[in-house]
Protein backbone atom coordinates (compact mmCIF):
# COMPACT_ATOMS: atom_id res chain seq x y z
CA UNK A 1 0.00 0.00 0.00
CA UNK A 2 2.84 2.17 0.35
CA UNK A 3 3.09 2.32 -3.36
CA UNK A 4 -0.27 4.03 -3.99
CA UNK A 5 0.22 7.46 -5.36
CA UNK A 6 -2.52 9.86 -4.29
CA UNK A 7 -0.81 12.89 -5.72
CA UNK A 8 -2.54 13.07 -9.09
CA UNK A 9 -5.93 12.73 -7.46
CA UNK A 10 -5.15 15.49 -5.03
CA UNK A 11 -3.75 17.61 -7.77
CA UNK A 12 -6.84 17.03 -9.90
CA UNK A 13 -8.99 17.92 -6.93
CA UNK A 14 -6.87 21.02 -6.30
CA UNK A 15 -7.18 22.01 -9.97
CA UNK A 16 -10.90 21.41 -9.83
CA UNK A 17 -11.25 23.50 -6.66
CA UNK A 18 -9.03 26.19 -8.19
CA UNK A 19 -11.12 26.15 -11.34
CA UNK A 20 -14.29 26.29 -9.24
CA UNK A 21 -12.78 29.22 -7.25
CA UNK A 22 -12.03 31.16 -10.47
CA UNK A 23 -15.52 30.45 -11.82
CA UNK A 24 -17.03 31.66 -8.54
CA UNK A 25 -14.66 34.61 -8.55
CA UNK A 26 -15.72 35.47 -12.14
CA UNK A 27 -19.35 34.95 -11.22
CA UNK A 28 -18.90 37.23 -8.17
CA UNK A 29 -17.14 39.84 -10.32
CA UNK A 30 -19.97 39.67 -12.87
CA UNK A 31 -22.52 39.89 -10.09
CA UNK A 32 -20.68 42.89 -8.54
CA UNK A 33 -20.44 44.56 -11.97
CA UNK A 34 -24.15 43.92 -12.56
CA UNK A 35 -25.01 45.38 -9.15
CA UNK A 36 -22.79 48.41 -9.79
CA UNK A 37 -24.31 48.92 -13.26
CA UNK A 38 -27.80 48.42 -11.85
CA UNK A 39 -27.21 50.93 -9.06
CA UNK A 40 -25.69 53.38 -11.58
CA UNK A 41 -28.65 53.00 -13.95
CA UNK A 42 -31.13 53.36 -11.06
CA UNK A 43 -29.55 56.55 -9.77
CA UNK A 44 -29.12 57.91 -13.30
CA UNK A 45 -32.84 57.42 -13.87
CA UNK A 46 -33.61 59.07 -10.53
CA UNK A 47 -31.38 62.02 -11.43
CA UNK A 48 -33.02 62.36 -14.86
CA UNK A 49 -36.48 62.18 -13.29
CA UNK A 50 -35.56 64.87 -10.78
CA UNK A 51 -34.05 67.03 -13.52
CA UNK A 52 -37.23 66.71 -15.57
CA UNK A 53 -39.25 67.68 -12.49
CA UNK A 54 -36.97 70.67 -11.93
CA UNK A 55 -37.34 71.69 -15.59
CA UNK A 56 -41.13 71.41 -15.33
CA UNK A 57 -41.13 73.52 -12.17
CA UNK A 58 -38.85 76.13 -13.77
CA UNK A 59 -41.18 76.31 -16.79
CA UNK A 60 -44.21 76.69 -14.53
CA UNK A 61 -42.44 79.35 -12.47
CA UNK A 62 -41.57 81.32 -15.61
CA UNK A 63 -45.21 81.08 -16.74
CA UNK A 64 -46.37 82.31 -13.34
CA UNK A 65 -43.82 85.15 -13.45
CA UNK A 66 -45.27 86.22 -16.80
CA UNK A 67 -48.78 86.06 -15.38
CA UNK A 68 -47.68 88.08 -12.34
CA UNK A 69 -46.21 90.73 -14.65
CA UNK A 70 -49.47 90.79 -16.61
CA UNK A 71 -51.43 91.14 -13.37
CA UNK A 72 -49.17 93.99 -12.23
CA UNK A 73 -49.63 95.69 -15.60
CA UNK A 74 -53.40 95.23 -15.36
CA UNK A 75 -53.40 96.63 -11.83
CA UNK A 76 -51.36 99.60 -13.03
CA UNK A 77 -53.78 100.14 -15.91
CA UNK A 78 -56.68 99.80 -13.47
CA UNK A 79 -55.18 102.44 -11.17
CA UNK A 80 -54.69 104.78 -14.13
CA UNK A 81 -58.27 104.25 -15.24
CA UNK A 82 -59.56 104.78 -11.71
CA UNK A 83 -57.55 107.99 -11.46
CA UNK A 84 -59.06 109.17 -14.75
CA UNK A 85 -62.52 108.23 -13.55
CA UNK A 86 -61.99 110.14 -10.28
CA UNK A 87 -60.75 113.16 -12.25
CA UNK A 88 -63.79 112.99 -14.53
CA UNK A 89 -66.12 112.60 -11.56
CA UNK A 90 -64.48 115.56 -9.88
CA UNK A 91 -64.83 117.63 -13.05
CA UNK A 92 -68.45 116.55 -13.38
CA UNK A 93 -69.06 117.42 -9.74
CA UNK A 94 -67.34 120.80 -10.05
CA UNK A 95 -69.03 121.73 -13.31
CA UNK A 96 -71.86 123.69 -11.64
CA UNK A 97 -69.33 125.63 -9.55
CA UNK A 98 -68.43 127.97 -12.42
CA UNK A 99 -72.11 128.75 -12.90
CA UNK A 100 -72.51 129.48 -9.20
CA UNK A 101 -69.32 131.57 -9.25
CA UNK A 102 -70.50 133.83 -12.07
CA UNK A 103 -73.99 134.03 -10.59
CA UNK A 104 -72.60 135.12 -7.21
CA UNK A 105 -70.15 137.49 -8.88
CA UNK A 106 -72.96 139.23 -10.77
CA UNK A 107 -75.15 139.40 -7.64
CA UNK A 108 -72.29 140.77 -5.52
CA UNK A 109 -71.08 143.33 -8.05
CA UNK A 110 -72.50 146.75 -7.12
CA UNK A 111 -73.23 149.50 -9.62
CA UNK A 112 -70.15 151.49 -10.57
CA UNK A 113 -67.78 148.48 -10.29
CA UNK A 114 -66.50 146.61 -13.31
CA UNK A 115 -64.26 143.56 -13.57
CA UNK A 116 -61.39 143.70 -16.07
CA UNK A 117 -59.68 140.34 -15.44
CA UNK A 118 -60.41 137.09 -13.62
CA UNK A 119 -57.94 134.31 -12.90
CA UNK A 120 -58.22 131.16 -10.81
CA UNK A 121 -55.53 129.03 -9.24
CA UNK A 122 -57.11 126.09 -7.44
CA UNK A 123 -59.78 127.57 -5.20
CA UNK A 124 -58.23 131.05 -5.09
CA UNK A 125 -59.78 133.53 -7.51
CA UNK A 126 -58.07 136.81 -8.33
CA UNK A 127 -60.05 139.70 -9.80
CA UNK A 128 -58.75 142.94 -11.30
CA UNK A 129 -61.27 145.69 -11.75
CA UNK A 130 -62.20 149.34 -11.62
CA UNK A 131 -64.64 151.16 -9.42
CA UNK A 132 -65.97 154.71 -9.24
CA UNK A 133 -64.97 154.95 -5.58
CA UNK A 134 -63.33 153.05 -2.73
CA UNK A 135 -66.73 152.73 -1.05
CA UNK A 136 -68.02 150.66 -3.95
CA UNK A 137 -65.03 148.30 -3.62
CA UNK A 138 -65.81 148.02 0.09
CA UNK A 139 -69.46 147.25 -0.70
CA UNK A 140 -68.34 144.61 -3.18
CA UNK A 141 -66.17 142.94 -0.50
CA UNK A 142 -69.07 142.92 2.03
CA UNK A 143 -71.35 141.24 -0.50
CA UNK A 144 -68.66 138.63 -1.23
CA UNK A 145 -68.37 137.87 2.50
CA UNK A 146 -72.10 137.21 2.74
CA UNK A 147 -72.07 134.87 -0.27
CA UNK A 148 -72.53 131.11 0.18
CA UNK A 149 -70.20 130.29 -2.73
CA UNK A 150 -67.38 132.79 -2.15
CA UNK A 151 -65.40 133.51 1.02
CA UNK A 152 -62.45 135.36 2.54
CA UNK A 153 -62.19 138.37 0.23
CA UNK A 154 -58.85 140.17 0.54
CA UNK A 155 -57.98 143.41 -1.13
CA UNK A 156 -54.42 143.30 -2.44
CA UNK A 157 -54.09 146.65 -4.20
CA UNK A 158 -56.27 149.69 -4.67
CA UNK A 159 -54.95 152.64 -6.66
CA UNK A 160 -56.72 155.85 -7.49
CA UNK A 161 -56.07 157.38 -10.88
CA UNK A 162 -57.66 160.19 -12.87
CA UNK A 163 -58.71 159.54 -16.44
CA UNK A 164 -60.41 162.32 -18.40
CA UNK A 165 -60.99 164.21 -15.15
CA UNK A 166 -62.81 161.20 -13.70
CA UNK A 167 -61.53 159.55 -10.54
CA UNK A 168 -61.24 155.75 -10.97
CA UNK A 169 -60.10 153.25 -8.34
CA UNK A 170 -58.26 150.26 -9.82
CA UNK A 171 -58.18 147.27 -7.51
CA UNK A 172 -56.91 143.72 -7.26
CA UNK A 173 -58.79 141.37 -4.98
CA UNK A 174 -58.48 137.71 -3.98
CA UNK A 175 -61.09 135.38 -2.52
CA UNK A 176 -61.74 131.68 -2.21
CA UNK A 177 -64.39 129.66 -3.98
CA UNK A 178 -66.39 127.41 -1.65
CA UNK A 179 -66.65 123.82 -2.83
CA UNK A 180 -69.62 122.25 -1.06
CA UNK A 181 -69.44 118.81 0.44
CA UNK A 182 -71.41 115.93 -1.10
CA UNK A 183 -74.35 116.34 1.32
CA UNK A 184 -74.59 120.05 0.53
CA UNK A 185 -74.60 119.35 -3.22
CA UNK A 186 -77.57 117.01 -2.81
CA UNK A 187 -79.56 119.83 -1.20
CA UNK A 188 -78.93 122.13 -4.16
Amino acid sequence: MAKINLLPWREAQRKEKQQEFFVMLGFGALLAAAVIIGVHVYFSQRIEAQQSRNKYLEDQISLLDKKIEEIKQLESDKEKLLARMRAIEQLQGNRPLIVHFFDELVRSLPDGVSVTAISQNGQVITINGEAQSNARVSSFMRKLESSDWLELPQLDIIQVKNENDVRISSFKMRFNQVIPKASEEEDI
